[in-house]
């Protein structure tokens, strides 16, 4: 009966995304576009001039009047996206920058406590740690499919979190970022055990630490800034790779295959299981303006 009440419950939730994502929306300078097309279209006969003049200036200020309404609105707009891609960049920059320095600092510290008497290099824990951060940046790709459907959507704590992502945001931040809290305090204990433990277990712990740490500063720069344009990202927006991740993200948002990719790195290879999926992305990479991010 309880698996039975989930699965509405996931389905009912899947419709309300869905709903969401098809909604119409306001497109402010289509909407300029029309009335730019009706204000400068000229009369067919005569009869439509004198119709046409008849009817005065006063439609003709109302269009102006509109025009004038929406390249306000249009620029406000902008304004308001300018200012949150700031607040957001500080933000993310201000953070990368003080991870970075202290992971940095606490590897070197933890390398100088644990010498041998002799001062000689860990060679060995200082490949246990690089292999351990590999490990643990590509563990959490794979924790990160499975949390994503599992418990950022099908769970419905998890999706009272993340429903704002799927919905358009106010403000630079959402609900969603939480999550980036949550999953800092994990990669948080384990460097700070693996710190002060001197023996292998502490070297993969610390590893795995800062695997997760380096995973979760590529995912902000990479699915906050490169796919929803929270921030701009630079010249990594023509890599033909990123191309493809930022696309196979959007097809994730759209539904159109019951969700998939939940992975972010590796979303394109997990489309390529799904009939038309790859060939999809491929379309949409040639398709979209990429002069835009």
């Amino acid at each position: 009966m309880l698996s039975k009440l989930q699965s509405i419950s996931v389905k009912a939730r899947r419709v309300e995304l869905a709903r969401d994502i098809t909604r119409p929306k306001v497109c402010l300078h289509a909407q300029r576009c029309s009335l730019v097309r009706l204000r400068v279209a000229a009369p067919q006969t005569e009869e439509a001039v004198g119709t046409q003049q008849a009817a005065g200036a006063g439609d003709e200020h109302s269009a102006d009047v509109a025009l004038q309404q929406l390249d306000r609105a249009i620029a406000e707009r902008r304004a308001r996206r300018k200012r949150e891609q700031l607040s957001y960049q500080a933000a993310a920059i201000a953070a990368s920058i003080g991870v970075s320095g202290i992971a940095i600092f606490a590897t070197y510290l933890r390398f100088a406590m644990h010498m041998t008497v002799g001062g000689a290099v860990p060679w060995g824990e200082v490949a246990g740690t690089l292999l351990l951060v590999v490990g643990g940046a590509l563990g959490m790709e794979m924790y990160a499919r499975y949390a994503h459907k599992a418990i950022w959507h099908e769970s419905p704590l998890g999706w009272l979190l993340h429903k704002s992502h799927h919905t358009p945001r106010t403000g630079p931040f959402e609900a969603n970022d939480l999550f980036a809290i949550i999953n800092g305090l994990p990669a948080m204990l384990l460097c700070t055990f693996g710190f002060w433990l001197p023996n292998v277990l502490g070297t993969a712990c610390f590893g795995a630490g800062l695997g997760i740490t380096l995973y979760g500063m590529a995912y902000m720069f990479v699915h906050d800034g490169l796919v929803h344009r929270r921030f701009p990202t630079g010249p990594i927006a023509g890599l033909p790779y990123m191309k493809r991740l930022t696309v196979a993200h959007q097809l994730h948002h759209s539904g159109k295959y019951g969700g998939a990719p939940w992975g972010m790195f590796l979303g394109p290879q997990e489309l390529q299981h799904i009939p038309g999926a790859a060939e999809e992305v491929e379309r949409l990479v040639l398709e979209l303006d990429w002069s835009k991010r």
